[in-house]
């Protein structure tokens, strides 16, 4: 991941054939920073994948596409609200568009994507998971609770990125007005670090198969990595034996890209 939080969002996901970019939410001179950063020297992007329309997902969007001419991969609901958002992105920079929808599986390079629904407040919200070679990633963030058909999506992905957006203490006594917080705290706002830890402490909901496990899109106001981590560290340690997870637990930053995790 390049960057994960409220002020941007990006991951690079790459094989020996193919490179993929999940969100734009970072400018041109920072992500070919944060690219550099882990020695990458990505020349083309064989595609562009928007989760929603949300400007810290899609803000940069204008200076990658006149960067890589990728394709773009969007929900027609997520188009149209970016269309207003960032009309001069689709004045003349688009190389391509193509339109998915939640529940559908399609092909970039070797990398095979399916689109899955979830539950936030943008026009059409999706979660992505990825296979190659008999790998599966699978990367869900922003979104108000863990519906079971998204559980279903995750399980048996060797890395998983969930989002663990806030503590909630921390977002009941912070600055945020309160209409905002119950954005935040509703069935299509975020997950909070409680909501993560009663998923990742059920073996019925998580199965621990991952290699990785990443802590994403953290606030940086009602958050921090530490709370984030000991709170997910503790749930996977009230699993039973016989499901304990034995992968790696990460947490994605704002401010740096995370160490590349190879699969």
């Amino acid at each position: 991941m390049l960057t994960s939080g409220s002020s941007g969002n990006i991951t690079l996901l790459e094989t020996e054939r193919t490179r993929l970019l999940v969100d734009a939410g970072l400018g041109k001179r920072e992500t070919l920073a944060r690219l550099a950063a882990i020695e990458s020297d990505v020349r083309q992007i064989d595609g562009i994948l928007i989760t929603h329309e949300h400007t810290d997902h899609c803000n940069g969007l204008p200076q990658m596409l006149g960067l890589w001419k990728a394709p773009l991969y969007a929900t027609e609901p997520t188009m149209g609200a970016m269309q207003r958002i960032l009309p001069e992105t689709f004045g003349k920079r688009l190389r391509g568009v193509e339109t998915i929808h939640a529940g559908q599986h399609f092909a970039v390079g070797d990398i095979e994507v399916h689109a899955f629904a979830i539950p936030h407040d943008a026009a059409d919200p999706i979660g992505f998971t990825f296979r190659t070679n008999g790998t599966k990633v699978a990367l869900v963030t922003d979104l108000g609770y863990m519906p079971e058909l998204v559980k279903v999506h995750l399980r048996g992905a060797d890395c998983l990125i969930l989002e663990s957006n806030h503590d909630l203490e921390m977002l009941k006594v912070g600055s945020y007005p309160w209409v905002v917080k119950q954005r935040i705290l509703s069935r299509t706002g975020h997950l909070s670090n409680h909501a993560v830890s009663e998923y990742l402490s059920d073996p019925e909901g998580f199965d621990a198969a991952a290699r990785y496990l990443v802590l994403a899109h953290l606030s940086e106001e009602n958050n921090n990595p530490f709370t984030a981590e000991i709170c997910a560290q503790e749930a996977l340690n009230r699993r039973p034996a016989e499901a304990a997870f034995t992968g790696q637990l990460l947490v994605a930053s704002q401010h740096v890209p995370l160490k590349p995790l190879e699969l």
